[in-house]
């Protein structure tokens, strides 16, 4: 019996099996389906382009859902905490890139995963991270790899490509005996776009931004074997791949409303949600209250800043066909205020007591690292087939 069976005949109960409907609540719902539709959409894409697709764990944080992801057995991953880095060791995983700069405990941390067989490279955009890491090697009696960091759009960290200081970091990683895997971007303003010619832009921009890097490191005699960026939007948008050798993204696989504002997605892709259930009313307010505040939800308020802004989460029935314009308005703790959009003109729905709902989440990375595991569901079906739990911590 695979792993997956055993996980749903664990929750068979006799005869009677949970459904969607008797789960205690708030609860975390992963659509099997949708899911394996966004898996199969991106890996496509990458495999007609020729570039291989490195998914990034930090979304998921689960052994199942890596599984789906590599049914065949384990391939190469992203993670962002060296705790997933962990994990997924212990369940095969041997190709990994931890996607976040270096700091002096990490360094000495992730050659430990080295001097056990793990191949994780790390990410660098520093003199003084170089000689950290070499260190760091030297102490565990192993050769690290790196990344150096570029930075294509003022995101975040990193280097850019023009700049002495990129072959000056390139300079200290081989004097610190450390190999240099390649360079590594992300596309992080593609995030607050919308218009389909902006984010075939901001693709077109990752990738002649990570090549000239790679091209000026070469060119300074440093080998660069690894030209890897990614984001969800710009892996969906990229138009021309040439001279990237791997893509990177994450949210992919369960997509969200930031998504689907930028347009990467719709309502109807986004595999996980929130189930609540009406814990009161207030008529006079045309408010409904649930048992899911931000300890369900999360705090992110990613939509605000766009075009629809959908609170705190969207609203559905219990089969998860959308309320038309019912969002979570407000949050506390362990509340959430139901409540119609700004400017709406449909009537709030009869939801009395009891009653259940399910909250398509803003930003599926915050709201599933809220929950310590998924109740795996198939499309409109109301039984739970699974429970797949999800690895926290740092």
């Amino acid at each position: 019996m695979s792993q997956l069976e055993m996980r749903a005949a664990d929750i068979q109960n006799g005869e009677t099996t949970v459904t969607v409907g008797a789960l205690a609540t708030p609860a975390l719902l992963l659509d099997k389906e949708r899911l394996h539709r966004n898996l199969n959409r991106l890996s496509s894409r990458m495999a007609a382009r020729d570039v291989v697709l490195r998914p990034h764990m930090k979304t998921a944080k689960s052994i199942d859902v890596a599984q789906c992801a590599y049914p065949s057995g384990p391939g190469p991953i992203t993670v962002s905490t060296l705790a997933e880095a962990e994990y997924f060791a212990r369940h095969g995983f041997r190709d990994m890139t931890y996607a976040v700069g270096l700091a002096p405990h990490t360094a000495e941390r992730a050659m430990r995963l080295r001097k056990a067989g793990v191949d994780l490279k790390v990410l660098l955009d520093s003199r003084e991270q170089a000689i950290i890491l070499g260190a760091a090697g030297r102490a565990a009696g192993v050769a690290p790899s790196a990344f150096i960091e570029i930075d294509c759009d003022g995101h975040r960290g990193g280097l850019t490509a023009e700049g002495s200081e990129l072959i000056a970091v390139a300079a200290a990683v081989a004097e610190a005996g450390v190999d240099l895997a390649g360079i590594l971007t992300h596309a992080g303003e593609s995030y607050g776009l919308r218009a389909r010619a902006a984010l075939v832009s901001a693709a077109e921009n990752e990738r002649a931004v990570a090549v000239a890097a790679a091209e000026a490191l070469r060119t300074a005699g440093h080998e660069c074997p690894v030209v890897s960026v990614g984001s969800t939007p710009t892996a969906h948008f990229a138009e021309d791949l040439a001279g990237v050798t791997e893509v990177r993204a994450g949210v992919y696989m369960f997509f969200d409303l930031v998504m689907h504002g930028v347009g990467v997605c719709t309502t109807d892709d986004i595999a996980i949600s929130i189930l609540a259930t009406v814990i009161g009313t207030k008529p006079e307010k045309s408010w409904i209250l649930v048992d899911a505040g931000w300890m369900a939800l999360s705090r992110d308020r990613g939509t605000a800043a766009q075009r629809v802004d959908q609170g705190y989460g969207l609203v559905c029935d219990l089969s998860g066909k959308v309320y038309p314009d019912l969002i979570v308005a407000q949050v506390s703790q362990e509340h959430g205020i139901l409540a119609m959009r700004s400017g709406s003109t449909q009537a709030l729905p009869h939801l009395p007591i009891g009653a259940k709902v399910r909250i398509l989440p803003n930003h599926a990375c915050a709201t599933a690292s809220q929950h310590d595991l998924y109740n795996v569901v198939s499309d409109s079906s109301d039984a739970i087939e699974a429970r797949w739990p999800r690895m926290r911590g740092w």
